[in-house]
């Protein structure tokens, strides 16, 4: 593990993966050999120790074959996710529902979203919920069934301008989508990602959301592509991901 402080440029990792599982492993192998560690400064876990890729392209070829990570028998550390765990995400990225203390869900910015503004009345400050009355889903299913498969428009966003005053800001902020070669394929960019965590768990549901949406529109699943300048590993999966790699 090296902090490359004697480091000048940006290291852009390339990671070509078979399935979600092969994806995490390389994940986890090549950021403990090229991450940067830092503390963070602003954010979740401010003052905690991050080891994180300068920029990550991770292409999955097949990410239908295994969408959870495998823990070998006899290696004790934790599995990050489950099949039921993701099943139930899938649910969570399909539906608009959130609890009253959550400022947004990815499902609900997916397919009911909303503009918070905060208003003052009698002294109290209120939070007025616009609907911006989209289904993103539905639209980009439509415009495939509809007009074709050559169109680059067909974009669904996680974020908002607004989001900056956020105390936690979506991490997943696009999901764009290309249909060629007779599949659908998703291209992802998080602004911010947990490889240990988060990674398996978002991956496993968005690609659940490409099958039902690969079907609705007539073609086969594709590949997914996500883009990130900072995947990470917290401090606390350190040791585990050394174990699961043998490091």
């Amino acid at each position: 593990m090296n902090s490359i402080l004697e480091k000048e440029s940006l290291e852009p990792v390339y990671i070509d993966a078979f399935d979600l599982d092969d994806a995490w492993f390389q994940c986890l192998s090549q950021i403990l050999e090229k991450g940067h560690i830092y503390t963070v400064e602003r954010g979740s876990y401010k003052g905690q120790k991050r080891l994180e890729f300068d920029f990550v392209i991770v292409r999955v070829r097949k990410p239908s074959y295994q969408i959870i990570p495998i823990i070998p028998e006899g290696v004790s550390i934790p599995a990050p996710t489950d099949l039921s765990y993701i099943q139930g995400y899938l649910s969570y990225l399909l539906t608009g529902e959130k609890k009253e203390s959550e400022d947004y869900t990815y499902g609900e910015r997916l397919v009911s979203p909303k503009v918070r503004l905060k208003e003052s009345a009698n002294e109290k400050e209120m939070i007025k919920e616009i609907p911006l009355n989209v289904n993103q889903i539905e639209e980009v299913i439509n415009i495939y069934k509809t007009e074709g498969f050559g169109t680059n428009q067909a974009t669904m966003e996680i974020g908002l301008p607004s989001d900056i005053k956020l105390e936690d800001p979506p991490c997943l902020r696009l999901i764009d989508t290309r249909i060629r070669y007779g599949k659908l394929h998703f291209i992802l960019y998080f602004r911010s990602w947990d490889l240990w965590g988060g990674f398996p768990s978002n991956l496993g549901g968005l690609q659940l959301v490409k099958k039902y949406m690969a079907d609705e529109i007539g073609v086969d699943d594709g590949e997914i592509i996500a883009v990130s300048k900072g995947l990470h590993l917290y401090e606390y999966s350190w040791e585990w991901a050394r174990i699961r790699t043998k490091r």
